[in-house]
């Protein structure tokens, strides 16, 4: 259920008797729509619409450009606060080889200094999946070399079919968590 965006304005209104509160947001009292529109034209303002679920309605008298103008702002400033946080994925072999494994964990490291989230994943081919503390043995490697940069969000856990992993959280990340 999506709550109803639209802002009624002037005659727009559907009630027919409404609170009117002016542009220093002091109450006026309670009137009847029209004599609140000509209140609100006489000052060469709107009169809009701030909560409908209240009986009577609740309006303000108030230049409606100029309040259409201040929400998109508020909006692009909250929306510019946002930080959005990416998980990356590395992918190991239990028998990967040493230059590997390095490119890899520098790969990780330099996602993780990006404030990004990184998830750690082993995958087994045919018979490997026999030796499955090989693969747990790799992610535990992996954590060891980058426990500076960042900390395990929940433990090694099997995945689809022939996969383990793990997901790596940024410390900062896992900092400013920890104080929420």
């Amino acid at each position: 259920m999506q709550k109803n965006t639209k802002t009624y304005i002037n005659e727009s209104i559907r009630a027919k008797e409404v609170r009117v509160i002016d542009e220093e947001g002091k109450q006026v009292g309670i009137m009847p729509l029209y004599e609140a529109v000509n209140l609100a034209k006489e000052k060469s303002l709107d009169l809009v619409e701030v909560s409908e679920d209240a009986k009577p309605p609740v309006c303000r008298i108030m230049d409606f450009g100029k309040f259409k103008y201040e929400q998109n702002k508020k909006a692009q400033e909250a929306k510019k606060k946002q930080v959005v946080i990416h998980i990356k994925e590395v992918k190991f072999r239990p028998n990967t080889d040493e230059h590997d494994y390095q490119f890899k964990l520098k790969n990780a490291i330099s996602f993780l200094k990006d404030g990004n989230k990184v998830k750690l994943t082993v995958t087994f081919k045919g018979r490997e999946l026999a030796h499955t503390e090989l693969g747990i043995k790799v992610i535990l490697r992996v954590i060891e070399d980058i426990k500076e940069f960042g900390v395990p969000e929940f433990p090694i856990k099997p995945d689809v079919k022939r996969t383990f992993s793990t997901v790596i959280v940024p410390v900062k990340a896992k900092k400013q968590a920890e104080k929420i």
